[in-house]
């Protein structure tokens, strides 16, 4: 099929007759078509009639500077000239060595070690963890702890850190469960204590499980700043201060899971950063090739790198992908490093917030509207409802009106592509009012 003729209904039916959707129950597609997008420009997806959708999720929060991005497209196809792909068993080649040289100087941390998706790193991490501890002669310290509403995705390793009752639930018998502790999201404060006091609560609690399971405990993930997937759930940087603390005090490692949250998200361009602090792991993807490629990285400190480093095989670190440090897709995460530079994007994206913010103040002030939040690019809004199918029917009032928005549970919320104008700034707050006054009125 020319990829400029119409995906019309026939294409539609084979679509779904033939493709597994992700996160999705297949049979709702029998009375809710997908949508056939052609194309994209800059925060725009355009479907095959010419329908234009702001795509206010950044296609799954992966998508930096917007579709179609020159810049992005040059440095792939530059790269897909030279070589598309080689093992990096053994070989290696220019991309891969200055990524990594790269992310190193602006982590604080090394070694990067490649994956193909978020999910991969978050293995990486744990795997990385546990095998460190066996090295040192503590095999016991193979245990995990992850926070209330947690995610880090959805394979059975990253499963084990994940608090999303849908997932764990259908695949418990294969996930082998870590601890929970409670999260600093900063709206289950006590009636007046400040999202600070909380996060030093919820640091606290940590401090006594670890009290009596430092023995069992490789390390903690965190979500540094927002966890997404829990509703853009937001807390004070001061947790992620004094977690660094507590992980110390017990000699159990700090990962920081920067997948949804990295590269400018949270308004610094690594949201722990905020917190003045450097984790023993980082986890990156999404976009860290700013959407175009699929990639996702860990790095780490010397003395995890040093606890690896011998003549034994067995002692080394036993994980491997096919597609580790593709060529392609490390020439756009260097493409996404150099318009950070050149462009200075984070100046540029608080501009963006700040005017984006005024102009969703009668969003923010809506009366089913309750805890509307913002950090960096990313904005969350809390709906007055008990419609267990809100997030369903918004999502469908919201195409209605032009716009790609999810919601998770009763939460709405943007995080856009970094190129926004004032005119898809305006059609995003004018139309989710639209959509969500749709959906509360069909509700009611």
């Amino acid at each position: 099929m020319p990829t400029d003729a119409p995906l019309n209904q026939p294409w539609l039916e084979r679509s779904r007759q033939a493709v597994w959707h992700p996160c999705t129950q297949m049979k709702v597609h029998e009375r809710e078509p997908l949508v056939p997008i052609a194309r994209g420009e800059g925060p725009w997806l355009i479907d095959y009639d010419g329908k234009r959708y702001l795509d206010a999720l950044s296609s799954w929060w992966v998508n930096l500077f917007g579709h179609n991005h020159p810049r992005m497209k040059a440095a792939i196809t530059r790269q897909l000239d030279r070589i598309e792909h080689v093992m990096l068993a053994g070989l290696t080649h220019a991309p891969v060595v200055e990524l990594s040289e790269r992310l190193s100087a602006l982590t604080g941390l090394g070694h990067a070690f490649y994956g193909s998706d978020g999910a991969s790193a978050t293995e990486i991490a744990l795997k990385m963890s546990a095998h460190y501890w066996r090295n040192h002669g503590r095999p016991g310290k193979s245990q995990f702890i992850g926070l209330a509403g947690g995610y880090h995705g959805e394979t059975v390793g990253a499963l084990a850190v994940t608090d999303i009752a849908i997932f764990r639930e259908a695949y418990a018998p294969l996930v082998r469960l870590g601890a929970t502790v409670p999260s600093p999201d900063a709206r289950l404060a006590q009636p007046g204590d400040s999202a600070a006091d909380h996060a030093r609560r919820c640091a606290e609690a940590l401090a006594a499980h670890l009290a009596q399971h430092a023995d069992s405990t490789a390390a903690l993930i965190v979500e540094p700043l927002v966890q997404c997937a829990a509703g853009m759930a937001m807390h004070d940087p001061e947790y992620l201060r004094q977690v660094r603390a507590v992980c110390d005090r017990f000699d159990v490692h700090l990962i920081c899971d920067e997948i949804a949250v990295g590269f400018g998200r949270t308004g610094s361009l690594f949201a722990h950063q905020q917190a003045g602090i450097r984790p023993d792991f980082i986890c990156l993807s999404k976009g860290l090739t700013g959407g175009y490629l699929p990639l996702s990285a860990v790095l780490t400190t010397d003395d995890v790198y040093q606890a690896f480093y011998d003549d034994s095989v067995a002692r080394g670190f036993l994980h491997s992908h096919s597609y580790t440090g593709n060529p392609l897709a490390c020439a756009a995460a260097l493409e996404v490093l150099n318009i950070f530079d050149s462009e200075d994007v984070l100046a540029r994206n608080r501009d963006t917030s700040a005017q984006l913010t005024a102009l969703a103040q009668p969003l923010t002030q809506h009366p089913r509207v309750q805890q509307a939040r913002q950090l960096g690019m990313i904005w969350a809004f809390d709906v007055d409802t008990t419609d267990a199918a809100f997030s369903k029917r918004l999502h469908r009032a919201a195409l209605a009106e032009g716009l790609l928005l999810r919601p998770i549970g009763n939460t709405l919320y943007f995080m856009p592509p970094y190129e926004l104008d004032d005119a898809a700034q305006q059609h995003l707050i004018a139309g989710t009012l639209r959509a969500l006054d749709a959906t509360l009125s069909t509700q009611e």
